[in-house]
């Protein structure tokens, strides 16, 4: 069907990467069974079947419905599968995976003909919103399947055995005092992006690389968990009620010592932080870190310029969804093996691998305007989310830029979240 479409510069880019992006999106389903398919292994996250279904339910009502008028083809599915139709412990009763394939084709079908003689330049913003609303999901998606691992298997709670190994001092680098621009303005860019402005900031120091498990490794030891001293009020109550003595995707093996951590709540990253001494990075002073060039007094999209994530440059995009049903999970890379992904400051690793909290609240920026609808970002302006930047290892190329901005309760551990520390200038 994409042979057929006009192309436009703007049409083509945009039908390639709703194909390449849905094609990836089968590739995870490919041969699930039922059980895995309806599966909902953490009360908070809805079964990888509802998100199949939500991303085709999306994909109708904004492009058939709302751009091109057309009457719902599947009005029977609205319940299911929109955000506010039924309660998250309600989701668990799904459409065989077939049928749910099957409604994915019907939709897309549709949207091909309407694209065919659309003239999108006007509303790429939402095509573009579309194609990274999908590769969200699939992140999601990704992260239930590898909750639902360690709910067969609890592989993840076993403990630790490897002594520790001293890893030395984490190399900081000095950001100097001055402005920058934070956030963006381009066609890609959601709209808690939205706008890009000037931001001074002091001088400080961040880590040139994200924690590792060897480091982190040495807090667990410290006794980290059983220590109040490192935690503040909030996050001390949360441990005691989560009861965690160690990430929740924490695992033994030595080779994993430079990878980073992850399946840390920001609570625990906190915690960390305080224990080294330091303290995490605010959301401007993280993105500052990532794509700003001091020597050109310019905003880089990506850390290393303008070349679209790929794996010459960062960890991302999955390794394949048959990946995930064997017994090898771990999917993170070393922090330092990506030399050409550097930031221009010389930060490694600040996109793909794992998310990375920061101490900030997730807000709007003066002059937000919500879009495609107000409750995609501004529900979330509610002092109860933290900022996490950067992407991981699951993240779609779409979803990777130094600006993106994702959200989540601090003592949310599910998501495939690490972090780095920072330090003020004294």
């Amino acid at each position: 069907m994409i042979s057929k479409l006009t192309k436009s510069s703007v049409k083509a880019s945009i039908a390639d990467a709703l194909e390449e992006c849905r094609h990836q999106t089968l590739t995870i389903f490919a041969g699930m069974d039922a059980a895995t398919f309806c599966n909902q292994p953490h009360p908070d996250f809805s079964p990888v079947g509802w998100h199949l279904g939500h991303i085709a339910y999306i994909e109708s009502l904004w492009v058939l419905e709302h751009i091109a008028g057309l009457p719902c083809l599947f009005p029977q599915y609205h319940k299911l599968y929109a955000a506010d139709g039924l309660p998250k412990s309600q989701r668990v009763y799904l459409p065989q995976l077939e049928e749910t394939l099957d409604y994915l084709e019907k939709i897309r079908n549709q949207v091909w003909q309407f694209l065919a003689d659309a003239d999108i330049e006007p509303q790429q913003r939402l095509w573009r919103f579309l194609i990274q609303h999908e590769s969200q999901h699939c992140e999601i998606i990704r992260m239930v399947l590898q909750l639902g691992k360690i709910q067969q298997s609890q592989l993840f709670n076993q403990q630790f055995t490897v002594s520790s190994q001293q890893l030395g001092v984490t190399e900081m680098i000095e950001i100097a005092a001055g402005e920058f621009e934070l956030g963006s303005n381009s066609i890609d860019a959601l709209d808690n992006e939205r706008p890009a402005h000037q931001v001074y900031l002091d001088t400080y120091w961040i880590d040139r690389y994200p924690v590792t498990c060897g480091q982190y490794r040495l807090f667990i030891e410290a006794g980290g968990y059983e220590n109040p001293q490192w935690w503040s009020v909030a996050g001390w109550q949360w441990l005691q009620n989560e009861q965690g003595k160690q990430p929740l995707y924490w695992q033994t093996a030595a080779s994993l010592d430079h990878h980073p951590v992850y399946g840390v709540s920001w609570y625990e990253a906190e915690a960390y932080s305080r224990f080294v001494g330091k303290r995490l990075p605010t959301e401007a002073e993280w993105e500052k870190a990532a794509s700003w060039d001091a020597q050109a007094n310019c905003r880089r999209t990506y850390p290393w310029g303008e070349e679209m994530p790929s794996s010459k440059y960062c960890n991302c995009d999955g390794l394949g969804g048959d990946r995930l049903y064997s017994d090898n999970i771990a999917q993170t890379t070393p922090v330092n093996a990506y030399p050409m992904g550097q930031s221009a400051y010389g930060l490694y690793d600040t996109l793909g691998n794992v998310w990375e909290w920061t101490g900030s609240w997730f807000a709007g920026y003066a002059g937000f305007e919500s879009f495609p609808y107000t409750g995609y970002s501004q529900t979330y302006f509610d002092n109860q989310h933290r900022v996490l930047k950067g992407g991981s290892w699951a993240s779609r190329p779409w979803v990777l830029r130094a600006s993106f901005r994702n959200w989540y309760h601090p003592g949310v551990r599910q998501i495939f979240a690490g972090f780095r520390c920072a330090a003020n200038a004294e």
